[in-house]
Order: C-alpha cells, then structure tokens, then sequence
C-alpha cells in the first residue's frame, strides 16, 4: 500500500486513525518525489514472483498529488514493466474527483475504492472536510461520474458506533446506489493517555466511535441476512466471500482473516517502510526504500517476525475455538483484552455469534460451489427453511 501523499487529507474525518501520522514525516517533501517513486516502482516490480503486479495507491487522500503525479506512474510502470500485467487500485474519499479524473481513470483501467459511510445522516456526521461540512453530496456526485465513464469502483464503508445499529439501513443504501462490490471495516480504536491512538504495546480507552463486540455479531448477521436472501452472485461482499473462502479451505484474501498476515506493507511518501497499515508506529517502521531492496525489507526478520505474530501470539481460547480456520483471531491490532494473562481479540465474541449464525449457509454454499452448481441456489434454500 502506496501513500503518496502521507497521511495529509483535504479532511478531517474523526475517527480516522491516519491523520496523526503526519508527525512522523514533518521534515518529508509533500508529495512523493520523482527518485523515490521510480526506486518503488522498479523495485515492487522486480520483487514479483508471478505474472502480476497489483499497486495500491492509498492516502491520507491519495487524489490529492493531481492527475500529472499519476500520470508519470503509469509512465514508469510501462518503462519497467517487461511482460508482466500491471494492475492498479486507488482509494480515495471521493470528493476530488472530476472529469479530467475519469478520463484517465478509465483510460487506464484503474479499479477506484470510494470511501462512504452509508446514507447522508450516518456519513455526514463523521466524514466532514477541514472547515467541518459534511461530504455526502460530493461523494454521491463522484459516485454518479464513475458510473457514467463506466469505470469500476466499490464502496469502502467504515462502521462505527452509528451504522452498526442500522444495518438494513446500511446494506440497501448500498445497494441502491448500485453498489456491486462492497468492503467494510468496524472502527475498532483506543486512546491513550497522551490523547494518541494507542498502539498494539499500549493501554488506552476505546474511542467513541468504536463499535462493540454485541453490535458488531449483530449488525454482521443482520447485513448477511438481507444479502443471502436475494444477491448471492450479484453483489459481492468482501467479509463474506473470505467467510466461503475460509470454508472451502482456500485463502480468504483478506488479510485480518488469514492464518497469517505481513504481506501487506505499506509505504510513506518518503520512501519509509512499515509493518501494516494499522501499525505505522516507529516499533514496526521496516527500513527506507533509499537504503534498502524492497524484497530485503519485506522478506527480512522484523517482517517475519512480524507476519509470525498473528499466529504465535493466539491464546488457549483462540486455539481451541471450532471456527479458528475462519479468522485465526482476526486483526492483531484488535487483541488488546486480557483474559486469563493472555491477549483475547476485542470482537470474538461478535464474529463467533456471526460464524454461528452463518455456518449451515456457508456449508452449503461450499457443497454447491464444489458440486458445480451456481451460488444463487442458496437463495431457494434458505427460502425452504
């Protein structure tokens, strides 16, 4: 995960746990400069070993270098290239985009991430710009031009401590916008003393924004309840295709359900290097693309180390859980509660009540997928039931 940018952002969303990272990079250039990306581009390339190379452009708001900065990444791509397929994925909030955007955009065939809430009353109240307006309409409006270029786009919603209770609301806003792949993630955050977002090391009080185990179990039964019923192979939900992933024995693709994770690094503006997203800490700060190979410094000890945690660090509680195969424990960042001397995720017992309430549907849906028969068959039977 690429960010160009940092964490600067033309918002100021409040439960966002990026914003306070630009203390980290106050002596870096703004914009990543033109040595550091070829250096990234030539290396990230290099460092594949099969027929692909999938770059992630992330922020802060990865919109705000221009068209002109990405322009000279697509350049770069092509010189170093060779023969290998070059794919390309950007989030953004979704209040830069223009039609000068879409053009290249589509031109390109970039896969665009847009980053809303829900409906106007949940998104407004939380993702607002630096002069504290709301950004419903101009994301919607983004939405709408994506749609009409045609190019492909899906929805990245945060839930928080006011959409987790309104699911149904939730998931047919989605799809009524048309929506056709949809990602979200529970705003899981804690504050420490200082007023600093607490690392996987620290102590800290749990944000207001934050969901709770009960509401997360709920709001993800419910959600899959309204989508199982009638857009099974229709609209793809990223939790739940890892889910079916998970029950076939396949990788789920998604990185807080795998058995172990560290593959997903990511990358500031000035070439530094850290563990994940959620652990841009100085503790997990990897080395500087300057310096070093990126293969030397995603393949070296500190990563390793790192990508073993998930799994080294499980409790006796995980280890004998009957669903540990469907997420190893989730996200280390969220094992923050002690039970019995050892580290317990802070939503278990949310995704337990959710792999409960799922199992006799993702075992079918296995049954058929490996029968060969199509997916929408699930909706006949859950209809017997």
């Amino acid at each position: 995960m690429t960010k160009p940018v940092g964490a600067q952002c033309n918002m100021k969303c409040s439960y966002c746990y990026y914003l306070e990272k630009e203390s980290l990079l106050h002596s870096a250039p703004r914009i990543m400069d033109d040595v550091t990306l070829e250096i990234f581009i030539k290396n990230y390339i290099e460092a594949q070993n099969g027929g692909f190379a999938h770059f992630i452009w992330h922020g802060g708001e990865s919109f705000m270098p221009g068209v002109d900065f990405y322009q000279k990444v697509v350049d770069l791509q092509y010189k170093y290239a060779n023969r290998i397929e070059v794919i390309n994925s950007i989030q953004t909030n979704g209040t830069l985009i223009d039609e000068n955007w879409c053009r290249f955009l589509k031109d390109n065939n970039w896969l665009v991430g847009v980053s809303i809430d829900g409906p106007q009353t949940i998104h407004d109240t939380y993702r607002r710009n630096k002069s504290g307006e709301g950004t419903f309409s101009k994301v919607m409006k983004s939405i709408e031009l994506l749609s009409r270029y045609g190019i492909e786009w899906n929805a990245m919603a945060v839930v928080n401590n006011l959409n987790v209770v309104k699911p149904d609301e939730f998931y047919d806003f989605f799809c009524q916008i048309g929506c056709r792949y949809l990602q979200f993630t529970p705003v899981v955050e804690r504050i420490t003393d200082s007023g600093r977002l607490a690392s996987y090391n620290q102590s800290g009080i749990l944000t207001a924004e934050s969901v709770t185990p009960e509401h997360w179990g709920e709001f993800l039964c419910r959600v899959f309840d309204r989508w199982v019923c009638k857009d099974v192979g229709r609209i793809f939900v990223q939790l739940f295709d890892a889910t079916l992933a998970s029950w076939l024995g396949e990788a789920p693709g998604l990185c807080s359900m795998s058995a172990v994770c560290g593959h997903a690094g990511v990358m500031e503006r000035n070439g530094d290097i850290y563990s994940c997203d959620h652990f841009v800490f100085p503790d997990y700060l990897l080395g500087n693309i300057h310096k070093d190979s990126l293969s030397e410094i995603m393949n070296g000890a500190s990563q390793s180390q790192f990508a073993n945690m998930k799994t080294g660090s499980l409790s006796s509680k995980c280890r004998q859980c009957g669903f540990l195969f469907a997420c190893y424990g989730e996200c280390p960042k969220n094992r923050f509660v002690i039970d019995s001397g050892e580290r317990q995720n802070f939503l278990c017992e949310g995704y337990k009540k959710y792999f409960v309430h799922v199992r006799p549907y993702m075992e079918f849906m296995a049954t058929e997928y490996l029968s060969n028969r199509a997916p929408a068959n699930v909706m006949k039977w859950h209809e017997s039931l």
